[in-house]
């Protein structure tokens, strides 16, 4: 699963997980797209990344501590002027993602690979 927005989108992303609170919509005209990101607070352990795949809502829970470092994982993304992807895979002991969670790719805004 990928998520694809402007540096703008990603901020907001970022300051709705840091907050543990919020749901944002997705602009994507395609039919098996996203239809956005919930956010919500929960006791954890850690982050939990699932799909609603009713709602076609990527869901984002867990503890603050956790919460905050997606955050700020997201933010650099948002900031990647050279390019990129960021790979959010949970392994066993993985710090703050929950087992259970999806694979994710947060693209930079600024397209593919990094030029340096």
């Amino acid at each position: 699963m990928g998520i694809t927005a402007s540096a703008e989108e990603l901020n907001r992303l970022a300051d709705a997980v840091a907050k543990g609170e919020g749901l944002l919509s997705s602009t994507a005209p395609a039919a098996d797209a996203l239809a956005g990101v919930e956010v919500k607070k929960t006791p954890g352990p850690g982050v939990l990344i699932h799909l609603d795949s009713e709602r076609h809502i990527l869901v984002i829970s867990g503890d603050a501590a956790g919460r905050a470092v997606l955050a700020d994982n997201v933010r650099d993304m948002a900031s990647a002027e050279g390019g990129g992807h960021l790979h959010i895979d949970y392994h066993p002991g993985h710090f703050y993602l929950a087992e259970g969670s999806v694979p994710l790719v947060v693209n930079s805004p600024h397209g593919g690979m990094p030029t340096r």
